[in-house]
């Protein structure tokens, strides 16, 4: 079988160039150009050929529940929305050295250990590498295999021979296809690598894991339409530098998205952290301005965080603001309400935000929270270290109801909190709570005065 060609096509225009340039010259749109194959024959033949089934009616079709099994990692499980679905593709990202690879040979491990059989190809590391990082786990079992290996053809050969119930791909980016004339990592590459691996697991039954880099700015590195073409894409977040990793779900067609599994690094790999809430809130300072609790959800689970705020006065003439863990945007757009409908005087203010534990909140119910830490900071007030707070912020002031408010507070509840202070909306519909106070407010003004007792 010849080379396959390769053309380059503007996205935005439809200018086709036969090398790679940065910026279209048609329409001068920038890094617009995608890789795409020059093939022979008519759009007829190539129909004929995908052709293979009649159309049937909706109403007879019968469908089962997703056959699934469990990774033995309730937290990984919760993120896949119940386990790991037979003949699912699934697209693991995260920046280099998060530990997607130790995740995986983890979950390669376990999935072995239920008497199914895996196959863990590795493109970036030799097998005696794998194998000191399986003895640093104290991973050894029958049922995983491991192979070296780049070339798709080969690879598809091993998965016919073994036909496992687990196919581990580390990474997408190092696979290629002989008969594509492009270098591995490239758009044709990826694309093509990942639809072969789609076609095998579909029609054999294998679950497949697929790594894949990251670019500069946090995205999965090729094609776009690579996060289309899988069930589900996860991706893996923290510092190298903080012991806590956040597996999040953005896309998941068998569960619930923006779903987070909490994990430690240690010495023995990725330690599943089964209650979140108490990780996050365990060395918090007590009668400290500016640190308040909130409630937030993600996903489907309710967690308890700490944000803290720091205002100082500035040395400077324009103001610094700096938000970790939150939308610059939004804190900017929280410190201009403060102003104009409270009164705070943070023009000469430097005003820093941060989420405590390395995670990203990005729900609007956490705005009161802010406004809060805020203004104890302001004003150099502690709030007490039993109230938990929740709610959206509009820009009259307004404090607006959030979803899930009954999860919020049974885990408020939960963790020994006895104050909560939420939305006005919110209120109506709730149960009964023994153990936790609960003040509806309707305004920001109202907010801060229970909390901090005056404006």
């Amino acid at each position: 079988m010849g080379k396959i060609k390769t053309k380059y096509v503007c996205q935005e225009c439809g200018y086709i160039s036969l090398k790679w340039m940065g910026k279209c010259p048609e329409c001068s749109s920038w890094q617009s150009l995608v890789e795409e194959f020059i093939k022979s024959g008519g759009i007829g033949r190539e129909l004929g050929e995908i052709v293979s089934q009649k159309p049937v009616k909706l109403k007879s079709i019968e469908i089962e529940r997703e056959n699934r099994f469990s990774t033995s990692n309730r937290e990984l499980d919760r993120v896949l929305g119940g386990g790991i679905v037979r003949g699912s593709l699934v697209l693991v990202g995260g920046d280099p050295g998060i530990g997607k690879s130790t995740l995986l040979i983890q979950v390669a491990n376990n999935v072995g250990q239920l008497g199914l059989s895996v196959l863990y190809v590795s493109g970036e590391e030799s097998l005696k590498q794998i194998k000191m990082r399986a003895d640093r786990l104290n991973i050894d079992n029958e049922r995983l295999y491991i192979v070296s290996e780049n070339n798709l053809e080969y690879i598809s050969k091993y998965i016919e021979e073994i036909k496992p119930n687990l196919l581990i791909i580390d990474s997408i980016q190092t696979v290629y296809n002989s008969n594509i004339a492009s270098a591995p990592g490239s758009v044709s590459q990826v694309r093509e690598g990942t639809a072969a691996l789609m076609k095998l697991s579909k029609t054999m039954g294998i679950a497949t894991f697929i790594v894949g880099h990251v670019t500069k700015t946090g995205a999965i590195a090729g094609p776009k339409v690579l996060e289309h073409m899988v069930d589900t894409v996860l991706y893996f977040e923290g510092e190298k530098h903080n012991i806590y990793r956040v597996l999040r779900a953005v896309k998941n067609r068998f569960g619930s998205t923006n779903e987070i599994g909490i994990f430690e690094m240690t010495n023995n790999g990725l330690q599943e952290v089964l209650n979140p809430s108490h990780l996050f809130l365990a060395h918090r300072p007590k009668q400290t301005a500016g640190s308040v609790v909130v409630a937030s959800i993600e996903g489907t689970r309710p967690v308890l965080i700490e944000i803290q705020a720091l205002i100082s006065s500035t040395n400077f003439g324009t103001p610094r603001r700096m938000a970790t863990g939150l939308d610059y945007n939004r804190v900017v757009m929280l410190m201009a309400v403060l102003e104009k409908k409270i009164g705070l005087q943070l023009q000469a203010q430097d005003g820093y935000v941060n989420v405590v534990g390395g995670i990203q909140l990005s729900e609007p119910a956490v705005d009161l929270a802010i406004v809060a830490a805020i203004t104890s900071s302001f004003r150099n007030r502690v709030i007490d270290h039993q109230t938990i707070i929740f709610g959206e912020v509009g820009l009259t002031g307004e404090v607006r109801s959030v979803n899930y408010g009954e999860k919020r507070i049974t885990e408020a509840v939960k963790m020994g909190f006895k104050t909560c202070i939420i939305p006005k909306g919110n209120l109506s519909g709730l149960p009964e709570f023994k153990d936790i106070d609960i003040i509806g407010v309707e305004n920001v003004y109202e907010a801060l005065d229970m909390i901090l007792g005056g404006k």
